[in-house]
């Protein structure tokens, strides 16, 4: 018995997303342009997409159009996080675009995280982190200027926080904590995220430590970094080690 002309079609179109004809987060051609294609009705291609919509593959945003949908990046949550060494594991390109580096008197909810006196200046550097060139985070770390003097100044030549850190102020450092909550994007991130203005991103407050005075008694720990990233919801999943490997 043939198939219905509209579950060809979905196979055609789903061979094609599978084959990265149309990448993850693509917006595929208007009704218009694949009855076209398919020398076929609207409302066949309607069923079609129906399919392929309740499979998962792909999402319709009213006024918007069609998506193939967006396969969540694990990113890994324990005590070394690093952005780059995580993504290119997973066979992803890793990069960044920076937005700002400035130095800035700290206020309340900052010099509490650096355990630093109020209106202390801290280094703001801010930036997207990119896979495979696609937003998909939008980060801004404070950390203290009397801990790193000259930070804005070596930061133009590295492309790695944890790699400037440690060969120019030999400082390795380690997640101390990590708080997740659920926020609906701000109108400036969400065009840097490339996300509609309503859909919910994960923001992810982080501590970071001096590895080597991890774990000493609280007034002497030394708090390195003050991180607050915005992840595109759709785009990331946070796991989080609680074991060694």
């Amino acid at each position: 018995m043939n198939k219905p002309i509209y579950t060809r079609i979905a196979n055609e179109l789903r061979t094609n997303i599978e084959e990265a004809v149309y990448q993850s987060g693509d917006k595929l051609p208007t009704e218009k342009n694949l009855s076209e294609r398919f020398n076929v009705n609207r409302h066949t291609i309607r069923n079609a997409i129906a399919l392929l919509k309740d499979e998962g593959l792909i999402r319709v945003d009213r006024g918007r159009g069609m998506f193939v949908a967006k396969t969540p990046i694990k990113y890994p949550i324990g005590e070394r996080v690093r952005y780059n060494e995580s993504l290119e594991a997973q066979g992803i390109k890793a990069s960044y675009e920076k937005l700002k580096a400035v130095e800035i008197p700290s206020d309340k909810a900052i010099a509490d995280a650096l355990k630093i006196d109020l209106g202390a200046p801290v280094v703001l550097i801010e930036r997207v982190g990119l896979a495979n060139d696609r937003p998909i985070s939008i980060g801004s770390s404070y950390f203290p200027s009397e801990l790193f003097p000259d930070l804005i100044k070596f930061w133009e030549n590295y492309r790695s926080i944890s790699k400037l850190l440690k060969e120019i102020y030999d400082r390795d450092h380690i997640r101390r904590s990590t708080t997740v909550c659920a926020r609906i994007v701000r109108e400036a991130d969400a065009r840097l995220l490339q996300i509609p203005a309503n859909q919910p991103i994960l923001l992810a407050q982080s501590i970071n430590c001096d590895a080597l005075r991890a774990g000493v008694a609280n007034r002497d720990e030394k708090i390195v970094e003050y991180g607050v990233t915005r992840f595109s919801g759709e785009m990331m999943e946070l796991v989080f080690r609680t074991i060694k490997n």
